[in-house]
């Protein structure tokens, strides 16, 4: 398992980018849950993030790729506005012991 933050590292809102075996991720926590996904559009594969560390639209309730605004449910990677509509992010499998948040 690979240690991605400690649990009280991110408040609801906020996302950070790590790195899983060579593959750009990231992970966000909303509604104090944690979920992760491979740091790549669906449409063309790019990075999302608008800067370090951001992944979410201006509510902060959904991500939003800075490429062409394509807009994910954060819950489930689902995208439900833009080119990729009905593609997903690429989840990646986490879960909490103790303290730290790990990617499995």
């Amino acid at each position: 398992m690979h240690p991605i933050c400690k649990v009280n590292a991110l408040s609801n809102g906020e996302s950070l980018s790590f790195t899983l075996n060579d593959t750009p991720c990231f992970i966000t926590k909303h509604n104090d849950q944690f979920f992760a996904y491979q740091n790549a559009c669906p449409h063309l594969g790019v990075t999302m993030e608008w800067q370090p560390n951001s992944f979410l639209d201006s509510d902060k309730e959904l991500i939003q790729c800075s490429m062409h605004g394509a807009l994910f449910l954060i819950d489930s990677g689902e995208c439900v506005y833009g080119p990729c509509q009905g593609k997903a992010l690429t989840p990646i499998k986490i879960s909490q012991q103790g303290d730290t948040v790990f990617a499995e």
